[in-house]
């Protein structure tokens, strides 16, 4: 029977980077290098070494790698810590973007290419690969630093940007002039997807895993978040989005349930298997021919690429409020290109606007700067050092007191700020919500009742149906907290704010009202005034109903107990932490999690006897364990298996004890297979020594450490041992010990 080509690739595949990746492991350089080298000896462009014949295969399952990869990033950074961070990471990432287009731009000309090359070459040098960082930060053990959670914040805004910057390719490629509006389309296209997604996500997932959480084992679980996660995939790739950003999306869905960790874990081995396959063919594309035809500009990008990100990645990180150090840390994680270069490049190609050799030179420049990303990262500290030792003191200080606000300086609240941001905020979501269910009864509702209603009939249910769907959001868009702490606060502190707010109370009132206009509209003829006056009405009856407020509520409280599901805890009995946590992370210090591996030496050993605090000054301050947490643990809590503590300490404290919490593991005992247990049957001779003896003064147990499970009487079943039974000649007796006990055991039975 012959064996299908797959089959054979993948052994080739696997072999082949599982010996590399030993050998890399032994020599402690980074897993991902490990896989780019293996992908490179079985490419079919390397003549000497045995190579794959399928490579269309291969580039399915690496794009499976890929969707694994962000999913598994989506489940450990969400959407939520991105917004915690607050404009930091939208200022980085427009700015390294912006300046890397340029540099590309710049470089394109300098060789010459055209000027449609250029500007896509600057789109593919303007974007890092989330997948490869986020790889070797893994690999490398700092996704627990500080600077990390920063990179992510902005790789992931990056990875929207790039959507947005592929319409604006698209429309300079087919000569029509991109335009504000065009843009603009763009943007809210994208906010009001990924705002959607997440807001009926975070609704309906947390609830449908509650309900059936004693159904799933760890197989229809990892099944279900697969189910997920693909679907989520392919809805993105539907509505002209990433199909791995849609993966990052639904991870960062399923990462505030309470089943994420577990998810987290029992996905580990498959994300690891198909996320070697994708760096593996990351590997194979290199081209030798290509390298040694176009070495010039490859190695000139290669060098534009590491020296703009380590410039303009540092500088924009340093702008947006990171410490000169942390900056210098998170523009050198910065400097390759990735999975985004590829797609513009194929966008490009499709469009046939740029030459086809710009392709294969951008894998190959894509290669080596993901091959020199670990050095680069491990470059940033040293950078820092030379920088400090050499720089004027003076320009140290006075850079780092640029960037840390002292404690003493914190700024009070800016109460109308708060106010407008809120009210910017609630009537985004409010109004995404509105257009979604506009847009359901449009395409999906509006049909079906067209078919089963005879006219006006069908339009008047469909009206009807829509403004019900839509009043819990309507009524929030005009009336939540139209008297709330804020808006009493800033009515009650001087007369001449009373304007201002009543403007936005009767904007607000506008806003509602037109919403309820412009579903009327949509499916009636009426005269404008009728509409209107309708529209009042009806939304006079929606802000009057008790009913749908309360119905709004609940609608809130389920919203916000899905999204606070996992932190409660923590808010409840640790409030000092979130009171103080700005100041935390100003300090370098700052909350991680660190999971106890299986086979770890620390598993077994109370907090006390851990002695984190001496060994490495870390605070644990929660433990989380499956769906049940132990915050403030005392020194007598045991640390279990799989464990996921929630640590405080600097970058530094943090790195080395996830060093010894995953290094110090229990050495393989090759003696398990003679330590099996078995069960063996004896009979007592006359002369026996324990003929006479009670079990209980017998010292099987302490002599031969073997267990004495029952008397067979006959029955059908053991008679269960009582320690003090005198044993008697005859008596058979089942016993369970190792092999080597039992032998002893018999010769004096």
């Amino acid at each position: 029977m012959e064996i299908p080509r797959l089959i054979v690739d993948l052994a080739l595949i696997l072999l082949t980077a599982g010996f590399v990746t030993l050998l890399f492991k032994k020599l402690r350089q980074p897993l991902v290098l490990g896989y780019i080298v293996a992908g490179f000896l079985v490419s079919p462009m390397m003549p000497y070494t045995p190579s794959v014949m399928n490579a269309g295969s291969i580039k399915v399952w690496s794009d499976i790698g890929v969707v694994f990869l962000l999913f598994a990033l989506g489940l450990d950074f969400s959407f939520k810590k991105i917004t915690k961070m607050g404009s930091a990471p939208i200022i980085a990432a427009v700015t390294i973007v912006f300046c890397m287009i340029l540099l590309g731009i710049g470089a394109g000309n300098l060789f010459g290419w055209g000027h449609m090359n250029c500007i896509f070459l600057g789109g593919m040098l303007a974007m890092s690969s989330t997948t490869i960082i986020y790889k070797a930060f893994d690999d490398m053990g700092l996704r627990q630093q500080n600077f990390a959670s920063m990179v992510m914040s902005v790789l992931i805004l990056e990875d929207i940007l790039a959507i947005v910057l592929m319409v604006m390719l698209s429309a300079i490629a087919e000569g029509s002039s991109l335009s504000g509006e065009q843009l603009l389309n763009s943007i809210i296209r994208i906010g009001f997807f990924v705002i959607l997604w997440f807001i009926v996500g975070i609704f309906i997932i947390p609830f449908i895993l509650r309900r059936t959480r004693k159904l799933m084992t760890n197989e229809t679980l990892l099944i279900v978040a697969l189910a997920l996660c693909f679907l989520m995939a392919v809805i993105a790739s539907q509505v002209g989005f990433s199909y791995a950003f849609g993966a990052f999306i639904m991870g960062s869905i399923l990462a505030e349930t309470l089943e994420a960790d577990r998810i987290e874990k029992i996905i580990t081995p498959v994300k690891d298997l198909f996320g070697a396959i994708f760096f593996v063919s990351v590997g194979m594309m290199v081209n030798p021919s290509i390298l040694v035809q176009y070495a010039i500009p490859i190695v000139i990008l290669v060098g534009a690429i590491i020296f703009g990100h380590s410039i303009f990645s540092t500088f924009a990180y340093f702008i947006s409020g990171q410490s000169f150090k942390n900056a210098i840390s998170c523009g050198f994680s910065m400097a390759q290109i990735g999975e985004f270069a590829f797609i513009i490049a194929s966008l490009g190609m499709s469009l046939g606007v740029i030459d086809e050799f710009i392709y294969p030179v951008v894998v190959a420049v894509s290669v080596i700067t993901t091959f020199i990303t670990p050095y680069m990262i491990k470059a940033a500290p040293f950078t820092y050092e030379f920088l400090e030792k050499h720089l004027p003191s003076k320009w140290i200080m006075t850079m780092n007191s640029l960037t840390v606000p002292k404690p003493d300086n914190v700024e009070k609240e800016n109460k109308w700020k708060s106010y407008i941001l809120y009210f910017i905020k609630q009537t985004i979501i409010f109004l995404c919500l509105c257009s979604a269910i506009y847009l359901l009864m449009y395409y999906f509702g509006s049909p079906l009742i067209d078919r089963l209603l005879p006219a006006p009939w069908n339009r008047i249910t469909t009206i009807v149906l829509c403004i019900l769907l839509m009043s819990p959001f309507i009524r929030a868009i005009a009336m939540k907290k139209i008297r709330g702490e804020k808006f009493m606060y800033l009515w009650n502190a001087h007369h001449l704010n009373r304007f201002p707010l009543s403007f936005i109370i009767c904007l607000r009132m506008l806003i509602a009202a037109y919403i309820v206009f412009f579903i009327i509209n949509t499916w009636t003829h009426f005269s404008y005034a009728v509409m209107c006056s309708v529209a009042v009405f009806i939304l006079f009856l929606i802000v009057s109903s008790q009913r749908i407020r309360r119905h709004g509520i609940s609608i809130e409280k389920v919203f916000l107990e899905n999204l606070h599901a996992r932190e409660e805890p923590t808010v409840a009995k640790d409030g000092a932490l979130a009171k103080y946590g700005k100041r935390l992370n100003d300090r370098n210090i700052h909350i991680t999690d660190i999971i106890i591996p299986e086979d770890s030496c620390w598993s077994g050993k109370n907090l006390k006897e851990a002695d984190f605090r001496g060994n490495f000054g870390i605070y644990v301050s929660s433990i989380l364990r499956g769906s049940h947490r132990i915050n403030i643990p005392n020194a007598s809590t045991i640390l279990f298996p799989g464990d996921r503590l929630q640590v405080i300490g600097t970058d530094a404290q943090l790195m080395k004890m996830n060093h010894a919490i995953v290094n110090d593991i229990w050495q393989y005992d090759t003696n398990t297979e003679q330590q099996e247990m078995e069960l063996r049957q004896f009979c007592l001779k006359e002369n026996s020594e324990y003929v006479g003896k009670t079990l209980a003064t017998s010292d099987i147990r302490s002599k031969y450490n073997c267990m004495v499970i029952g008397f067979d009487d006959g029955d059908d079943d053991l008679t269960q041992p009582n320690p003090q039974r005198t044993f008697i000649a005859g008596d058979i007796i089942w016993v369970a010990g190792e092999h080597s006990s039992l032998m002893l055991l018999g010769t004096s039975l």
